[in-house]
């Protein structure tokens, strides 16, 4: 795959589940020859994670998932040493003296990697995915300058720790906060939205293959009407395709009004979005014949 053009990567993806469009086809591409991490921003549930995953399976790569939030910190993200084995050491320590003690506890014997470490050190190439980036704030950002400029960490106690083997850096965020330029110069980028209504008909016959077509292009379009509204959070594509097996289980030939309203809850997970949903879009829907 890495050797691959666009349209190699693209097909290659495919056969891992991940239906790319020819954006993302050239960036997963341009990410591994000119071996510059991705940061791939978009609504939430538009395939972000998806495509890391799919790089993953379709590299053969194993996937190293740092997932970001409020509050995460370099002893959770990097790594941070292992106070207790330290203390044992100095314990059994004796008459070696502090001077050797010392050295010896700050080795990497003494280290617990996390996941960005984890990803540097790998003597095996990964994809490292770096999971909603836009949760933590600038300093977390700013820690990471080094590793997605140069692929290395610096470890004071041990100085700089460099990946032998390059790893393929993807960053997502579901847009809710800026990000810095300096994060982003370092990134090439690509903005996954919701897919019109012909290549998610694609994405959802991929996944639920025992759908007919016909019911499958009645499904996408109803999502369609659904993400029309003004919801707190619109339909995933895994969510039409959750609905899509859901509608194979339940025996569907047809997403009649009484079908839309027992599995209304697949696809729209708020209160007053499930209320709003099945008065505008509900109602447009045919009663069930016989």
């Amino acid at each position: 795959m890495a050797d691959g053009s666009v349209a190699e990567v693209k097909q290659a993806l495919a056969e891992a589940g991940y239906l790319a469009d020819e954006p993302a086809a050239l960036v997963s591409f341009l990410a591994q020859r000119l071996g510059k991490p991705v940061l791939v921003e978009g609504p939430a549930g538009v395939g972000k994670t998806e495509l890391a995953k799919a790089l993953s399976r379709a590299s053969g790569r194993e996937l190293v998932r740092l997932q970001c939030y409020e509050g995460l910190d370099e002893a959770k993200a990097m790594y941070e040493w292992n106070y207790r084995k330290q203390l044992l050491r100095i314990q059994a320590g004796g008459e070696d003296g502090w001077g050797e003690v010392q050295e010896d506890i700050f080795s990497a014997e003494f280290l617990l990697e996390r996941p960005l470490m984890q990803a540097i050190a790998s003597p095996e190439p990964v994809v490292l995915l770096i999971d909603e980036i836009d949760k933590t704030d600038q300093e977390f950002e700013a820690m990471l300058l080094e590793l997605l400029s140069d692929f290395q960490i610096t470890i004071p106690e041990l100085g700089q720790v460099s990946a032998s083997s390059q790893p393929i850096v993807v960053l997502t965020s579901n847009d809710s906060r800026e990000l810095t330029e300096a994060l982003k110069r370092r990134c090439l980028y690509l903005w996954l939205d919701y897919p019109g209504i012909e290549r998610e008909i694609e994405i959802v016959r991929l996944h639920a293959p025992d759908l007919s077509e016909t019911l499958t292009r009645r499904l996408v379009e109803v999502i369609d009407m659904v993400r029309a509204l003004d919801l707190k959070k619109p339909p995933s594509i895994a969510e039409s395709i959750d609905w899509a097996r859901t509608l194979v289980l339940m025996g569907a030939d047809d997403i009649d009004r009484e079908t839309f309203e027992q599995s209304l809850s697949i696809i729209v997970k708020h209160r007053t979005d499930i209320d709003l949903v099945a008065e505008r879009v509900g109602m447009k829907l045919p009663e069930r014949a016989g």
